[in-house]
């Protein structure tokens, strides 16, 4: 005699489940077989924005080789500039302004002089961009009291003291 699929022990123990769910107002989700968990546009968004930072900073220091500080930055920096530049999505500077700074005007020429000089930047991910083809980004300049800089992207750990 052959068994109905209603009467096996795994198809009652599952409407048993399936009732007891339903009693106490739960309901249950079934995992999908080989359910794939994928990555937030903002993570991957994140890392390729970080790429593309780095990929500008070393722009910039390659080409401005004789401006760049090799090594630590001292102790008691001498000044930090903090740029804010849009790049449109050919790697040109549509706009740099100085964004934040201790009035050192000799350092904010320096940041916005070398930063010019390295035009055209890398052109950035398509995904990166507003609506205006555009990617506004921040960077900051280190100086040391001999006016070479650092920047924040790439910079070695400052020095400990202030000899």
């Amino acid at each position: 005699m052959a068994a109905h699929a209603s009467s096996s022990p795994v198809h009652r123990l599952l409407l048993a489940v399936l009732g007891i769910a339903a009693v106490a107002g739960c309901t249950i989700t079934p995992l999908m077989p080989h359910e794939t968990v994928s990555t937030p546009v903002a993570a991957i968004n994140s890392a390729t924005l970080d790429q593309y930072r780095d990929a500008v900073a070393r722009r910039i220091v390659e080409r401005n080789p004789s401006y760049v500080l090799q090594g630590k930055p001292q102790a008691m920096l001498r000044s930090l500039v903090v740029v804010s530049f849009t790049v449109d999505r050919d790697g040109h500077i549509v706009e740099s302004k100085v964004y934040r700074t201790n009035g050192d005007d000799e350092a904010e020429s320096t940041a916005l002089a070398t930063l010019r000089r390295s035009a055209p930047l890398p052109q950035p991910p398509g995904k990166l961009l507003n609506g205006r083809g555009q990617l506004e980004l921040f960077e900051d300049w280190l100086f040391n009291d001999n006016g070479k800089f650092q920047l924040r992207e790439l910079a070695a750990p400052q020095a400990e003291s202030l000899n």
